[in-house]
């Protein structure tokens, strides 16, 4: 039986906090980007700051990967303004300024999932995030692993694949082994994580009958039960004939639902100045869709808005009164509440309150459970 090989070229641990994320490759500074080519970009946060002085957080979540045609500079940062209740959650998280920030949708959301010690709550708080990245044939094989759970834009190229291959073995190389039997993980029975993905990446070599032999993880988000549970199902799974190395399978744990923070009383109970009568009833009732960068991480909001309406029953002058844990839910539900309209009465009124919650259910729900992206057939 041969023995499992190591790779030489690479190896490292990915976390999903920045704080003890290990690189497997030395930093490199940005080159000229090459015609057509692209590259990977990651968002990396700085210190977060409160009153003044540097708080030190228990985990802060990192953007998912993303991929550009041209390299992000300093001036595409995004500062998030936000506060820190007793549980250590951060919450009325606002972005600061107007201005568009390429490939930052996933910043306010990923945040959304950080932590910080309880007891310590905290107001003015900020923290900036700032793109930095590499083309992909210089990239941290680590990271595009990673960019392949999350492909915000789009299947990973060629040159992405190819830099992971040059630090694994032949098992990656076209034709690959096809599975005969291919076993999963019952992942209802591994705990996951509120607000962010886990997953974990599987290394291991075939003997010649197509057995895995020396699996063990590689690289993934640290979700114990799901590296335990990856390893019992490779090692249970069997390819076809033909010895071979460095083979790479990874699992994805879809996240848990990340409730909204409660509601506060007086919030709830907001009233406006005005002729809105409580019972309105609708002519064309809220279409409630959640926006796509919270749903991915199955997180919860909720906002209060007021309006008025128009005679012929159209809803305007909207104004978001409060919304939780960031002021994105309180943009989605001005969005929401466009899609409405009152009966036409003849009269129209003022000083309308509604209270729009977002809720992950069966229609909302993240990705599923299974399999990351295997690699393409170049």
């Amino acid at each position: 039986m041969p023995q499992p090989s190591r790779p030489t070229a690479w190896t490292a641990t990915l976390l999903a906090t920045v704080a003890i994320l290990t690189p497997a490759l030395p930093a490199r500074a940005l080159t000229p980007i090459a015609p057509g080519g692209q590259w990977l970009i990651r968002w990396i946060p700085g210190e977060v700051r409160c009153e003044g002085a540097v708080v030190s957080a228990q985990m802060i979540r990192r953007p998912w990967n993303s991929l550009s045609w041209a390299p992000r500079t300093p001036q595409d940062s995004v500062t998030l303004r936000f506060a820190i209740n007793a549980s250590g959650r951060p919450i009325s998280i606002t972005r600061q300024g107007t201005g568009y920030a390429p490939l930052s949708e996933d910043v306010a959301p990923a945040f959304t999932a950080s932590r910080f010690a309880a007891g310590a709550p905290h107001s003015e708080c900020s923290v900036t995030y700032t793109p930095g990245g590499s083309p992909l044939a210089d990239a941290d094989p680590v990271e595009l692993m990673a960019y392949t759970m999350h492909p915000m834009s789009g299947v990973l190229p060629r040159a992405g694949w190819d830099r992971i291959r040059a630090g694994a073995g032949d098992c990656l190389t076209a034709p690959y082994p096809a599975p005969l039997i291919r076993h999963f993980p019952d992942f209802q029975a591994i705990p996951a994580t509120p607000g962010a993905p886990d997953w974990s990446m599987v290394r291991y070599d075939l003997d010649k009958g197509g057995r895995p032999v020396g699996a063990a993880i590689l690289v993934g988000t640290g979700n114990a039960a799901l590296d335990k549970a990856s390893l019992i199902a490779v090692n249970a799974s069997r390819f076809t004939k033909g010895a071979r190395t460095g083979c790479l399978y990874p699992f994805r744990r879809a996240p848990a639902t990340l409730p909204a923070p409660d509601m506060p009383a007086m919030i709830r109970d907001t009233k406006m100045p005005g002729n809105c009568p409580e019972d309105h009833g609708w002519a064309t009732p809220p279409r409630l869709f959640f926006a796509e960068a919270y749903r991915r991480r199955s997180i919860e909001g909720w906002a209060v808005v007021a309006y008025d309406v128009a005679p012929w029953g159209e809803i305007g002058n909207l104004k978001v009164i409060a919304a939780q844990p960031s002021s994105d839910f309180g943009e989605q539900a001005i969005s929401v509440l466009r899609t409405a309209r009152f009966p036409a009465g003849g009269q129209g009124y003022t000083g309308c309150v509604d209270r729009v919650r977002f809720r992950i259910g069966p229609e909302t729900m993240a990705y599923a459970d299974g399999e990351g992206a295997p690699p393409p057939a170049y």
